[in-house]
């Protein structure tokens, strides 16, 4: 297995896929409180880890070569092809870029851009009103944001796991729940009944579609 090429240590590539994904998250969320950048820098700490595993250093192949070598023989695993790991274990014979896990992850980052994007329009009209509104995404979740970089990262997971970043992930989805209960403390004091309603209709995190949302009547808004 060591004898077939190694396509990695392109760090130029490491550098330029994560500051793309980077600046066009902060495109899309725009952090400006210290909690906004706690968020922000959290999700690109797992871009960087990501990249560097796909393009710098492939440490989850290494840890498992032996096994992936003694199951998957003819496969030389070394090569980027062969990082995308769902495919190669479920024997997907094309390119793996057109494999169904790496199509699922392509909805997921979508989605979770998509999310980011709405969800900024939304939260940036009502901190300049000084509202507390409930529109848009808010309508159906309480903390889109955090549900939309849940989603790049699941992703990203979908298409090229890492031991790393299978790691990183549980502990950032936490970080972020206790993010969201210290914003929706804070809401709470500021905004009292009016954010006590809206947050007994709406959900946290997972949207319940059947559910007609009082909130969205409104003319108020989440401002976390």
């Amino acid at each position: 297995m060591t004898d077939q090429p190694v396509n990695y240590g392109l760090w130029s590539l490491v550098i330029i896929n994560s500051a793309v994904f980077i600046i066009f998250a902060f495109s899309f969320f725009k952090p400006n409180s210290p909690r906004d950048w706690r968020t922000f820098s959290a999700f690109s700490a797992f871009i960087v880890a990501l990249f560097t595993e796909m393009y710098g250093f492939p440490l989850t192949i290494y840890f498992l070569s032996g096994w992936l070598q003694s199951n998957f023989p003819d496969v030389n695993w070394f090569a980027h092809d062969s990082g995308h790991l769902p495919e190669m274990l479920f024997g997907w014979k094309s390119s793996p870029h057109f494999g169904p896990f790496h199509l699922l992850s392509f909805a997921f980052i979508g989605g979770g851009f998509i999310l980011l994007s709405a969800a900024w329009k939304v939260l940036y009209q009502a901190q300049k009103l000084g509202n507390l509104a409930a529109t848009g995404p808010y309508a159906r979740i309480r903390h889109p944001q955090y549900v939309g970089f849940g989603l790049i990262m699941l992703g990203f997971l979908f298409q090229w796991p890492t031991l790393l970043t299978l790691a990183m992930f549980p502990i950032l989805l936490v970080m972020y729940w206790r993010l969201a209960l210290s914003e929706e403390r804070e809401a709470e004091v500021t905004f009292g009944n009016v954010y006590r309603d809206y947050a007994e209709v709406t959900p946290r995190f997972i949207p319940a579609f059947a559910r007609g949302s009082k909130s969205s009547s409104g003319s108020h808004g989440i401002n976390l």
